[in-house]
């Protein structure tokens, strides 16, 4: 009787502890789970990548970790920094051994929300998305299988890799715990944000702002539309009349994808110069004026470019209300810092 009691003992203790840490694993998931907000439409996220405290720490940790790159240069956030917007201030940013990148580096904020990944609007989840940095000749070119096997003799992470996901580090647990930390980095307290949650009230610059942001005689919101500041979809902007970066071309082999690269969100969009997908453009003040220009005339540039005239006080309060876009919040917020 005396063993069966300590046997019950001790599994209420057990019991007790499992659900006093399965309570402490909730606690710990809902600063990041619960910062969805409300009035945006739910979040695609993969059923077999759910995100937890434990995955979400793993991806955190690769995510600042140089050992992803072939010569533990450069970490993800070399190239994406938070206070940037998770995007970086150089047209391009250069890769292992200083090769020169190739692109203008995107903010990573509600990915969650995305239908397709890469400018290309190419891959269809996060996970795959992953891999492309870490093989690319000038990213990181690294190998993803000897990433795993140099993780696996690091305590930390061969344990927390099979906490998260029951299995040594890998391709698997790599390219899911990377994504799950990406997932948790959500973007929606701006003052426009405010503004639209009864907080606030528009000043009447940033007003005009919007009423023009909407309007038809600009186009504006067309492909940057609310609550992303995007549609998601791959266009040609007129940037070039023939591109040396041919965009979604590389992918679809269409003559007609020539040029084109997806939309980006003009959240946090004052935070994140040079803009277009070469960085060739300096200013938010020069981007008003290349649209307004109507870009130039390429053979598969998209019919909502077509140009537009502001007045010196109307191109102000655009401006006021793309600055009303970025979100001091999110770009300090500790639980996206290393």
């Amino acid at each position: 009787m005396k063993n069966r009691g300590l046997l019950l003992l001790l599994l209420s203790i057990l019991i007790w502890t499992a659900c006093k840490k399965e309570s402490q694993q909730t606690q710990d998931i809902k600063p990041w789970y619960s910062i969805y907000p409300e009035d945006f439409p739910p979040p695609n996220i993969p059923s077999d990548n759910q995100p937890n405290a434990t995955r979400i720490e793993l991806g955190k940790a690769l995510f600042y970790d140089p050992i992803l790159s072939l010569d533990s240069s450069i970490s993800c956030a070399s190239c994406h920094q938070p206070k940037f917007a998770f995007a970086d201030t150089g047209a391009t940013t250069p890769g292992v051994f200083q090769r020169p990148g190739t692109r203008n580096v995107p903010s990573l904020f509600n990915l969650a929300y995305q239908p397709h990944y890469l400018r290309e609007a190419s891959l269809p989840t996060l996970e795959m998305q992953i891999l492309v940095p870490i093989q690319e000749h000038n990213e990181f070119a690294s190998n993803i299988v000897d990433i795993g096997i140099a993780l696996s003799k690091i305590p930390y992470y061969d344990s927390l890799s099979r906490v998260a996901y029951g299995q040594e580090p890998g391709p698997f647990s790599i390219t899911r715990s990377i994504a799950a930390f990406e997932r948790s980095i959500v973007s929606a307290n701006s003052p426009y944000d405010e503004a639209n949650r009864g907080g606030r009230i528009r000043s009447s610059q940033e007003e005009q702002g919007y009423q023009l942001f909407l309007s038809n005689r600009l186009n504006c919101s067309k492909c940057h539309a609310e609550p992303y500041f995007t549609n998601f979809k791959p266009e040609n902007n007129g940037l070039y009349t023939y591109y040396q970066d041919p965009g979604r071309w590389r992918f679809s082999k269409l003559n007609t994808d020539s040029g084109k690269f997806k939309i980006p969100s003009l959240r946090n969009v004052a935070l994140t110069p040079p803009y277009m997908h070469d960085g060739s453009i300096r200013t938010l003040e020069d981007v008003i004026d290349f649209y307004a220009s109507g870009g130039t005339n390429g053979p598969y540039k998209s019919t909502m470019i077509s140009g537009f005239t502001l007045s010196s006080e109307e191109k102000t309060a655009l401006l006021i209300f793309l600055q009303s876009l970025s979100d001091s919040s999110f770009v300090n917020n500790p639980n996206y810092r290393p």
